[in-house]
């Protein structure tokens, strides 16, 4: 008589978890033969629904051990040996169908596991879609976030991190990685929510953490992060997302050469946009004159460019430009003299810088106007 496993399992493992076992032991010990494939499938299964129900593979795998090691006095196998050369054949027929078994189990909670990462992975990209897109009801998204630690009610910031030309921020970049674990390293339980996004790297963190997003700046600026300015609600959310990768896309266009970027410095940008009409017709008449220069308008579009950024200090303007301080008094006397507009001219030189701005918003000259 086999003992049965039925209300034996241990650890709180319920016993239909270890269900059959015992007698398929059995089976073994008379005939050393191995697992059936059915059997070993069926112990799969087993190790799916377990990993279901939350019972871990040790607990799982214990059970089992625990099973074959009260059953083995009673195994027909065990108790008809004649010798104790048959003895370790039934032995080694047993322990080969206990590894068997085990390793089946094993297949089966990490197919389980597996499957729930991918599950987890899947409701958190359409979570972030509809977050960021507002393409669901606020309120069911109100409800979604707390599952993913977010108070919508807050005012958050959002913060998105480019990639490095050639690359992409996906589930396995080991930069996600690196944030996550030190953000978890440093803040414990934070209410930041961190996901890959066509290609980039999202952070949404409630105003009241500003050390989160302080943080997870610092490891994503290698290249280039841009962070929005605070808003409400599952709307501020999407505002803010916008403004962070419409911070990012003037930074290409413009060709700006900081790694972090607030979209409150930039806000000047998008009004000069408003009117691409009053843009292009301010760029034609004040600077459309600098096409006929030798060399065409870009070099002196630089100059407005640098000369601006150095605070209009002439010698601070050629290192950037690389030129000597005079070849830059050159430029800047050809500058005035095409354009009738003086860059020494407090006045003059804004309407040049502004003209000079909407030229390169509007990729000018490479794009006619």
């Amino acid at each position: 008589m086999v003992a049965s496993a039925a209300g034996t399992a241990s650890g709180g493992l319920p016993p239909e978890f270890v269900a059959g076992f015992a007698e398929t032991l059995a089976e073994v010990s008379a005939s050393c033969r191995a697992l059936s494939r059915g059997e070993r499938e069926a112990r799969r299964v087993l190790g799916e629904q377990a990993a279901d129900a939350g019972f871990g593979l040790r607990e799982l795998a214990a059970a089992h051990l625990a099973a074959a090691r009260r059953a083995w006095p009673t195994l027909p196998g065990v108790a008809g040996a004649r010798d104790a050369a048959e003895l370790r054949q039934v032995g080694s027929a047993v322990l080969t169908a206990l590894e068997a078994g085990v390793a089946a189990l094993a297949e089966g909670h990490d197919r389980a596991q597996r499957h729930a990462v991918r599950r987890a992975e899947e409701a958190r990209r359409a979570f972030v879609d509809d977050l960021l897109y507002g393409r669901s009801d606020p309120g069911r998204i109100a409800e979604q976030a707390e599952r993913f630690g977010l108070r919508l009610a807050d005012r958050h910031v959002v913060a998105v991190a480019a990639p490095p030309p050639g690359e992409t921020y996906d589930t396995k970049h080991p930069l996600l990685r690196r944030a996550e674990r030190e953000l978890a390293g440093r803040f414990g339980d934070h209410d930041g929510l961190i996901a890959p996004k066509d290609g980039r790297l999202v952070c949404v963190v409630p105003t009241g953490q500003r050390a989160v997003l302080d943080v997870f700046v610092k490891i994503t600026s290698a290249y280039r992060v841009a962070v929005s300015r605070p808003h409400s609600g599952a709307v501020g959310v999407v505002r803010s997302y916008e403004e962070a990768l419409s911070a990012l896309d003037l930074a290409d266009r413009l060709g700006l050469t900081a790694t972090v970027l607030n979209s409150a410095d930039l806000l000047v940008f998008p009004v000069l946009l408003r009117d691409r009409a009053a843009m292009a017709d301010l760029v034609r008449t004040v600077l459309g004159p600098l096409a006929e220069a030798r060399g065409g308008a870009k070099p002196l579009l630089d100059t407005i460019a640098a000369y601006a950024a150095a605070g209009y200090v002439n010698a601070e303007a050629a290192r950037r430009l690389d030129l000597s301080v005079r070849a830059l008094s050159y430029r800047l006397e050809r500058i005035a003299a095409l354009t009738g507009f003086d860059p020494d001219d407090p006045l003059q030189r804004y309407t040049l810088e502004t003209a000079a701005l909407g030229a390169r918003l509007l990729d000018w000259p490479s794009n006619p106007l």
